[in-house]
């Protein structure tokens, strides 16, 4: 269970969509505060879905090979596959679409401005709804399938489960910091960071659906036939 939730964990703090709207986020007016509240409503998605599990489980795993059981590793296997294949179909949609020409810089440095002027106009509400948009629901419903097997009788796995939702969260929790304690250098850097992941977040999401695809379908198989 652990290494799963560290994969998945992984795999959500990496997912590049949420990260280049937190950096606009935390560029616009007052964006520190509207920072803190996306992040808490982020954990809080987080939270909400280990503890939705935990009561159905009662926080003890159901028996191996038992109808429980083998639902939740057909459900995990679906997901699985779910991610692959959307990881190849962006896959080939990104090279059926290399042709054209990148758009020049000063087009990105325009959207992001745009798009940063539109977020100083936010709420932090808005912040919180965009969190509860832009969370990876289908690496969450991941985690959520191997919460399945926590046993909370054991202090670890509640060591498990917090470290799954800090590492979940990391990359935002990070630049939140960082444009705490540096705002007039990280807005600039951050920026300019957004701009380049722009360019390269069909090969990011590609790669993690694929990686932790593989590794759902092929764990679940291996419990399954096992």
């Amino acid at each position: 269970m652990v290494l799963d939730l560290l994969l998945i964990g992984l795999a959500i703090t990496l997912d590049p969509l949420p990260l280049m709207a937190f950096v606009l986020v935390v560029a616009s007016a007052k964006g520190v505060w509207k920072g803190l509240v996306f992040i808490l409503s982020w954990l809080a998605c987080l939270v909400a879905v280990i503890a939705i599990v935990l009561a159905f489980t009662g926080g003890q795993p159901p028996p191996p090979r038992s109808p429980p059981s083998t639902a939740v590793l057909a459900l995990k296997l679906l997901i699985g596959l779910s991610l692959i294949l959307y990881g190849e179909r962006r896959r080939r949609r990104r090279t059926a679409g290399a042709a054209p020409a990148p758009s020049p810089a000063q087009g990105k440095e325009s959207s992001s401005s745009r798009l940063t002027a539109r977020m100083d106009r936010g709420t932090p509400w808005a912040a919180a709804g965009l969190a509860v948009l832009l969370q990876p629901w289908g690496m969450v419903a991941a985690g959520a399938t191997t919460v399945v097997e926590a046993d909370t009788s054991h202090f670890t796995t509640w060591l498990a489960l917090c470290g799954f939702c800090l590492l979940a969260t990391a990359t935002l929790l990070a630049v939140e910091l960082y444009v705490l304690f540096s705002p007039t250098a990280a807005k600039a850097r951050l920026l300019r960071l957004r701009a380049w992941m722009a360019g390269h977040q069909d090969q990011a999401l590609v790669s993690l659906c694929l990686v932790l695809g593989f590794w759902l379908v092929g764990k679940s198989i291996y419990q399954l036939t096992g």
